[in-house]
């Protein structure tokens, strides 16, 4: 292993993200083409759900063992991004309007009694390593957000020109995201450039953006299984109604 200088080091980081992002995953082709049935984009909002509210769980356990005032102040912005300040504001709340705009009773989205059985253990892996491993892993596993951007825009877009049911107010969680994700992502690019300090230490947080990847793409392998090919929904899950 070799020391990569600062620029190297987001290089390598910036090509995980070119070959492991979910982005690449063909339900994501589907679902952004307009090829998905409404029942299988209420799957995937459903258990993307349980991602979304875990979010804040994950960033409040970085915070409180993290000893640098600096960069607790600025993680708290996560969770008030997530949170809000108040009831009915912030990104959960948003997230709950898309599912209320599908048609999903709030009570049963929030009760994850239809949650995929690989959905709650990609999450569950994904916040425990969050808090168990070190600061410098935890954070580098939230650089997915170098790459969110991209794929919130072709989701817009192709969510919106090809599905009748889905609305702009619909979707209106992804009006706010990509500012906040690129602010998060340089906050977090920037730390591990300053701290990953030997080859060691860079080999933890390429593992960590790989892990994290990792967890994004097996949520999407569960709900293809579930609900693409071969369809075989596990029991107690989400059924669609078509």
């Amino acid at each position: 292993m070799k020391l990569l200088n600062p620029a190297e080091l987001e290089a390598a980081l910036r090509d995980i993200g070119a070959r492991r992002y979910h982005r690449l995953h063909p339900f994501h082709g589907l679902l952004h083409g307009g090829q998905c049935s409404k029942g299988q984009v209420q799957a995937w909002a459903l258990n993307r759900y349980y991602y979304q509210a875990m979010i804040p769980i994950k960033d409040a356990s970085l915070i409180a063992r993290c000893e640098d005032q600096a960069v607790r102040r600025e993680w708290r912005s996560r969770l008030v991004d997530h949170d809000g300040e108040h009831e009915g504001d912030g990104g959960i709340a948003r997230w709950l309007k898309l599912t209320d705009g599908l048609g999903l009773e709030r009570d049963y989205v929030t009760s994850l009694r239809g949650l995929l059985p690989g959905t709650r253990f990609a999450v569950e892996a994904y916040v425990r390593f969050v808090r168990e491993k070190t600061l410098l892993e935890a954070i580098a596993s939230s650089l997915t957000e170098m790459f969110s951007p991209v794929i919130i825009g072709e989701r817009m877009a192709g969510m919106l020109a090809n599905y009748d049911f889905i609305s702009r107010e619909t979707m209106s969680y992804f009006d706010k995201r990509p500012p906040q994700a690129q602010r998060d992502a340089d906050f977090a690019l920037g730390y591990v450039k300053k701290n990953a300090r030997t080859p060691e230490q860079q080999q933890l947080v390429l593992a960590a953006l790989e892990f994290k990847c990792s967890v994004l793409w097996s949520m999407l392998d569960a709900l293809h299984h579930a609900y693409v090919d071969p369809g075989e929904v596990p029991p107690g899950a989400f059924v669609p109604a078509d």
